[in-house]
């Protein structure tokens, strides 16, 4: 039967109910009341703040496995870093202690915080205006146009959101690929703020604040798209399974049954996000590494070798990776809760 939509204007809450899981990423789904196909700016500013608490808390929680992905795949070909994971967690630790493998939380923290406001804000957004664009019959009865939608959708945000979180993301990676006990490191300014004006005042050479911005997107933007695709669709095939097998649609699971549901499949989803994005992480990381500061992208990606390419850090990658999609889902999807939007 058709959705029921009811709305509540002095909550600025809908809830939208459907026998069908499909609708429930399509629809209004309980967000600001809709007018005209768009949520309210109510709705989409809580969104944004959602965003900045699922990606910046959850970065910041993971940073130490960060800085040891980021020197084993800028030092490790050359044999200056161990490329195991345990190991370059170990040296840093025993290098420098606690702020060894806690390098570059504070620019983690800010750039990806920056980089969730735009992430799951416009993206909220763009499936509004995509689907009053193409209509909502089409995306709700096609299932390639609703693929098509989200792809579209989370992609045109992450555009804007690596702007944002570019050169927070070049702070870090110069912070955390300097090894201790080396001339770079010991030229680096302290903090955030002294990196960035640092970079800023040899910007021809570090091309600060946005020289990361092409690779960014080439591994940001592939991600952000699998992260929601692959979530929304493994979403609706599991509360579908359960509908079949259980007889009990997603309102009838209790908030918190749905919340464990929300971070297994963003986890799901975060493996395939790391396996499609390891290439352009890798170089990335390597352009940090002062020693390939002059050369290009193709250079790098040549000298590494097709299969250091896809296959260096990639184990620590998914891990990281998998808990973070995981992580960040179930944060938004608790923002979400907490504000009477429901779920994600």
């Amino acid at each position: 039967h058709p959705p029921e939509v009811f709305f509540s204007l002095n909550q600025e809450v809908c809830r939208t109910k459907s026998s069908s899981p499909k609708m429930s990423n399509v629809l209004a789904t309980a967000g600001g009341a809709a007018k005209d196909g768009f949520h309210t700016p109510y709705y989409y500013a809580q969104c944004m703040t959602g965003g900045v608490l699922a990606c910046g808390l959850t970065h910041a929680s993971v940073v130490t496995l960060d800085v040891a992905k980021c020197r084993s795949q800028a030092h490790a070909t050359s044999g200056a870093w161990p490329s195991g994971l345990v190991q370059s967690i170990q040296k840093s630790f025993e290098l420098e202690g606690v702020a060894g493998i806690t390098k570059g939380v504070v620019p983690t923290f800010f750039g990806y915080g920056a980089q969730g406001l735009f992430k799951f804000g416009f993206n909220e957004f763009f499936k509004d205006l995509y689907t009053t664009i193409v209509g909502a019959d089409t995306v709700n009865n096609n299932l390639i146009a609703r693929l098509a939608l989200w792809g579209a959708a989370s992609g045109s945000a992450e555009i804007f959101a690596d702007v944002a979180l570019c050169p927070f993301e070049m702070a870090k990676v110069k912070m955390q690929v300097a090894l201790p006990g080396t001339a770079e490191a010991s030229e680096l300014p302290s903090g955030m703020l002294g990196v960035m004006r640092a970079m800023n005042a040899d910007k021809a050479n570090s091309r600060f604040p946005f020289g990361s911005l092409a690779p960014l997107w080439g591994r940001q933007v592939p991600y952000t798209m699998i992260k929601f695709v692959g979530f929304y669709q493994v979403q609706d095939a599991v509360y579908a399974h359960l509908l079949k097998t259980k007889g009990k649609a997603k309102e009838d699971y209790s908030e918190g049954e749905q919340l464990a549901i929300t971070f297994g499949c963003g986890y799901f989803a975060g493996v395939f996000c790391a396996i499609a994005t390891q290439p352009m992480d890798n170089l990335v990381s390597m352009k940090g590494n002062v020693a390939n500061k002059d050369k290009g992208w193709g250079q790098m990606a040549s000298e590494m070798g097709m299969v250091n390419l896809f296959t260096k850090g990639l184990v620590t990658r998914i891990i990281m990776i998998g808990t973070l999609t995981g992580l960040q889902w179930w944060v938004y999807g608790n923002w979400k809760a907490y504000c009477g939007f429901g779920t994600s």
